[in-house]
């Protein structure tokens, strides 16, 4: 079975992003664009909410076409651009990116069907929004978190009080070079 993993960048204080979404406040460097580059070998399925779906939907695919970019960030886009994707959203009509599936309703029953599938792990990129809502529904199995040695005071938080409680059991920590901490977390 496969397992529902939350990959989010956050702040010392849980924000995912600054008060306009931003995410200048993070510290990415080779080091840490390693360890991405290995959390991304076990995706069999990113899981985007409306907001981040249309940031990489509006990104990547021109990445492709595009003649001056990084050989790293060409295949980046072609592994994003091919890879099944699935966005969670009550408003949208349509997700037209190639190879996606927008889910509206019954999150709770899709996920689970998702998870019963074969291959790799269902990783939610971000999206906070997503990642609270399926927080509440307790369907998130681990957490691969990158704390960032900054404080923001405000932003858009990741953790807030309609959480369900979860006990949590490191599996995995490690201090990058830049004061970033790899955080692996699974439920207990």
């Amino acid at each position: 079975m496969r397992k529902l993993v939350l990959f989010a960048h956050i702040s010392l204080d849980g924000f995912a992003g600054d008060i306009n979404n931003g995410l200048g406040f993070l510290s990415y460097d080779e080091e840490l664009q390693q360890f991405a580059d290995e959390l991304v070998k076990t995706v069999g399925a990113p899981l985007y909410g409306k907001n981040t779906y249309h940031l990489m939907e509006g990104y990547w695919p021109a990445v492709l076409s595009d003649p001056n970019a990084r050989k790293h960030s060409l295949e980046h886009a072609q592994w994003v651009q091919d890879i099944p994707k699935v966005v969670f959203s009550t408003t949208l009509t349509s997700a037209d990116w190639n190879n996606t599936t927008l889910i509206k309703d019954n999150i709770e029953e899709e996920i689970n069907k998702l998870k019963e599938q074969p291959g790799k792990d269902l990783v939610i990129f971000g999206s906070p929004g997503l990642a609270k809502s399926l927080m509440k529904l307790g369907l998130i199995d681990e957490y691969k978190l990158t704390l960032h040695p900054v404080i923001l005071g405000k932003g858009i938080s990741l953790f807030d009080g309609n959480a369900q409680m979860s006990n949590l059991k490191l599996l995995e920590s490690k201090t990058l070079g830049s004061g970033v901490v790899t955080l692996h977390y699974t439920k207990r």
